[in-house]
């Protein structure tokens, strides 16, 4: 077959596809409509999971699954901002991880909101300014977000999703090496970081700042300084990359969470997770076994625990929250049973929200 029949072929199909794809997008258009007549939520993660999951499951290749799930990203995106304008918080400014992280998850076509902190993007959803926020909860490397874990304390808005990004660290500066006396970055990154920059730049001063979007513009205007973030964060402010791939460890990964006013329904077979805040009271440290009794009713509902936190309360010495996640819906009976069993003697038991699990 000629070159020109196989274009000839492809454009015709392109043609198939650009239709069907405005036929969905009206679907969704319609499906808005009756969303807002009922006060529903825009961003369903549970459907957007089940959505992926079939699509993928109808795959037969060529197209890998990961290229697949990129192309229905936007093609809900697009439905998302006809369906009404979802406005997304992140850690910002752009370019920033979280950016990432929120583009990853929304897609090109909704609007995006850089904020200042991680508390500034929680009182924006809590008074509505925006829809949801996108929040660095942990690295692979250097562990929790604290700042992110703090705020569920106070808040009341919910877990609806997560999102796992791959995290790339480059030098960043328009200064050469040898001329580096200070070397800014947000503090995760900074740690993600440490052994390189100790080994090559072991006289630099190393020093915080609210995000690795502004070290790179303290970087691009100070002679001397350099940043810890990512290539994209270069490009886009346009500071040259001395050195690329300077994190610590090659499979650096970040997780984030999605915040929302209302948590996602269930996925069901298995693909839920829930997190809780719990504290076991004052008298805790002095009771031997207080933390497996907090345990026990999950395990014998056979509630998986895929993580256990312990922060200060800030209230009192030595008085301290515990954040868990565990498999499962908070709407699960068995969930529902370990949490009745739990309040009888725990002093507070928090849902935080109830999401699908990432791939």
């Amino acid at each position: 077959m000629h070159l020109e029949s196989l274009r000839q072929k492809i454009d015709r199909l392109d043609r198939k596809i650009v239709g069907l794809l405005n036929q969905r997008l009206a679907l969704a258009t319609e499906i808005g409509r009756l969303k807002r007549r009922k006060d529903g939520r825009i961003y369903v993660a549970e459907r957007e999971d089940q959505v992926l999951r079939k699509v993928c499951a109808q795959n037969r290749g060529p197209m890998k699954d990961a290229a697949l799930r990129a192309i229905y990203r936007e093609v809900m995106s697009a439905a998302i901002a006809l369906e009404k304008p979802l406005l997304v918080a992140y850690l910002g400014p752009e370019a920033t991880n979280s950016h990432q992280a929120a583009i990853k998850k929304f897609g090109a076509s909704v609007d995006y909101h850089g904020m200042a902190t991680i508390a500034d993007i929680f009182t924006a959803v809590e008074k509505g300014e925006a829809d949801c926020g996108v929040i660095p909860i942990e690295n692979s490397t250097e562990g929790s977000v604290r700042d992110a874990l703090d705020q569920f304390v106070d808040s009341d808005l919910k877990v609806v999703a997560q999102i796992y990004l791959e995290i790339t660290h480059a030098l960043i500066s328009a200064s050469p090496l040898e001329k580096i006396e200070k070397v800014y970055s947000k503090d995760q990154a900074l740690a993600q970081c440490r052994r390189w920059l100790q080994r090559n730049l072991p006289h630099a001063q190393i020093l915080s700042s609210a995000s690795t979007a502004k070290a790179v513009q303290i970087a691009r205007k100070t002679p001397g300084a350099a940043a810890v973030a990512s290539p994209l964060a270069a490009e886009h402010y346009g500071v040259p990359v001395l050195e690329a791939n300077i994190q610590d460890q090659r499979d650096n990964t970040t997780r984030f969470f999605v915040v929302g006013r209302q948590s996602s329904g269930s996925v069901g077979g298995g693909r839920d997770m829930t997190s809780f805040l719990i504290s076991l009271g004052d008298d805790a440290a002095s009771h031997p076994g207080s933390l497996l009794k907090m345990l026990l009713p999950l395990a014998k509902r056979g509630i998986n625990l895929s993580k256990i936190e312990s922060r200060p309360s800030k209230k009192r010495p030595w008085d301290y929250y515990f954040f868990i996640d565990v498999t499962g819906h908070y709407d699960d009976p068995s969930m529902r049973e370990a949490v009745k069993r739990l309040r009888q003697f725990c002093p507070m038991v928090k849902w935080l929200g109830s999401y699908p699990v990432a791939k």
